[in-house]
């Protein structure tokens, strides 16, 4: 199965493997990105792309400040510079989020207020986007190595049986990247949906 013409050539299992490797990463970003969707409770990762106007250069909350949650209703945002208070305060104001921080002159005080029904249904429906868009990259992923794959038959490369296996296991590979998406759907929604 590892038919090779040339140096540019890239063997079925080369095109499976990198497949493999583009979904799982979709994946990865997918949860990376859900990190930072709200739920009821205080965690860190709801600040991490926030962007705070520092000296006059947007930079991440990350980078200039330790961020902690010592309750389940609280964040604390501790600025290696204290200068960057009342920026950092004035970022998280301006945040579709809606906090209301306090500082206290060493610290930022960002107390998450609970999520309303109708606030947890808003949530759901990011969620669903954001899923769809997890699946819908998988999926062109998929379409991609389906090309290649074809390309590949049609250039003598590779026999017809060779190219539905391959595409079998292809297809394996994306129904575990989906089903793996869906179960994180589901964690995070049951998350949100906790009162």
């Amino acid at each position: 199965m590892s038919t090779r013409s040339g140096d540019d050539t890239k063997t079925v299992d080369e095109v499976l493997a990198d497949a493999d490797s583009r979904m799982n990463k979709s994946v990865e970003v997918l949860n990376r990105d859900l990190t930072s969707l709200r739920t009821g409770r205080a965690t860190p990762a709801l600040l991490e792309n926030l962007m705070v106007d520092y000296y006059g250069v947007s930079t991440p909350l990350n980078q200039i400040a330790a961020v902690s949650a010592p309750e389940a209703s609280l964040l604390i945002v501790q600025p290696w510079d204290r200068q960057a208070l009342k920026d950092i305060e004035r970022s998280l104001q301006k945040s579709e989020m809606g906090f209301n921080p306090s500082n206290d002159g060493t610290v930022v005080r960002v107390p998450i207020p609970p999520l309303s029904q109708d606030r947890r249904k808003e949530m759901v429906r990011v969620l669903k986007k954001k899923i769809e868009d997890g699946k819908v990259a998988v999926r062109n992923v998929r379409r991609d190595a389906l090309e290649q794959l074809r390309s590949m038959e049609r250039s003598k490369l590779l026999s017809q049986d060779d190219n539905r296996r391959a595409q079998d296991r292809l297809q394996k590979t994306t129904d575990a990247c989906i089903a793996l998406i869906d179960q994180v759907s589901s964690g995070k929604e049951a998350e949100i949906m906790q009162v």
